[in-house]
């Protein structure tokens, strides 16, 4: 990916709820085109970021900049609407309308002339293939098919920036597949800004860049390989033969382990440290796995660490 420059920028961000402080002098900037994965576990101040960035509530302090304008400063906001599309949690969408009638009515909010609405329904239409479902009314939609009109409803106007919170929570795995697909073909075709918030930790693993969030304060940021090289390992599991006492092995090779159900689980440094070991105990082992470390080995490492970055 070329080298672009920031389009969302937020320097010591606060927002604090009578003496309850739940954003506290947050920093990080995100560059135009790339998918960002904002990270927090429930209560972690993720969804009152984003509400000040999306203008929905106003910040106590800091400074923020989206697109070139500035957040809070009079007509400023209304020109940060015109540029992000949101897909909250809960749809905003009418039951009572069909698909397509929802998706054109939001497109009016923003006086798209009706040619520009139609091909901008066109364009949002094929992303997220909604020609089976054009016409259904949204109650009677499926939970996938919501999250496709959900989508296409924050992209009518064509944002810049697309913030998504959560998209794919409670979605069957076909359908997360979809819509992840639609969206990173999105970016990757329009150079669109994606704003992303997920528990999916194979979401954040393709983000170019991930920033986590705990009680309010940042405590780690960089790539996602940046952050496994960090917070995750590899491991080594071992099943051993009958004949043989690993613990005794383990204790004259001075290597902690860790057991359970039957299976030995030893931390390496490298992957590659695995080829030594399994030499070592060659005719001793039953079977043998190596496991990668995760995004979900960062998540959990990182909040169980909790230390504010400081960088």
């Amino acid at each position: 990916m070329s080298e672009e420059q920031d389009i969302i920028t937020v320097k010591n961000l606060r927002k604090a709820y009578g003496q309850v402080e739940a954003v506290k002098g947050i920093s990080f900037a995100v560059k135009k085109g790339e998918l960002f994965a904002f990270l927090g576990t429930n209560g972690a101040g993720k969804s009152t970021t984003i509400d000040i960035l999306c203008t929905l509530i106003k910040k106590t302090s800091g400074d923020v900049v989206i697109d070139g304008f500035k957040l809070g400063e009079g007509k400023e906001n209304d020109q940060i609407r015109k540029k992000i599309g949101v897909v909250f949690q809960d749809s905003i969408l009418d039951e009572r309308l069909t698909v397509y009638e929802n998706i054109m009515n939001r497109g009016q909010y923003y006086r798209l002339g009706k040619t520009t609405l139609q091909e901008n329904y066109n364009f949002v239409s094929e992303y997220l293939k909604l020609d089976d479902i054009k016409n259904k009314k949204y109650d009677a939609l499926s939970g996938g098919q919501r999250r496709r009109a959900d989508i296409a409803r924050a992209l009518i106007h064509k944002p810049t920036i697309l913030f998504l919170d959560e998209p794919t929570t409670g979605l069957d795995p076909q359908t997360r597949v979809f819509v992840w697909s639609a969206i990173k073909r999105l970016q990757e075709e329009t150079n669109m800004t994606i704003f992303l918030t997920t528990h999916y930790m194979e979401e954040a693993a393709v983000a170019n860049q991930v920033v986590v969030i705990k009680e309010g304060q940042l405590i780690a940021s960089g790539t996602p390989n940046q952050l496994k090289e960090r917070y995750a390992f590899d491991s080594l599991h071992l099943v051993f033969s009958e004949t043989f006492d690993p613990e005794e092995w383990f204790e004259k090779e001075e290597l902690s382990f860790t057991l359970k159900n039957s299976m030995y689980s030893l931390r390496l440094h490298s992957t590659l440290d695995a080829i030594e070991t399994l030499k070592k105990l060659e005719g001793q082992i039953e079977s043998f796995e190596v496991i990668k470390g995760s995004m979900d080995d960062v998540f959990i490492n990182i909040n169980e660490e909790g230390k504010k970055i400081t960088s």
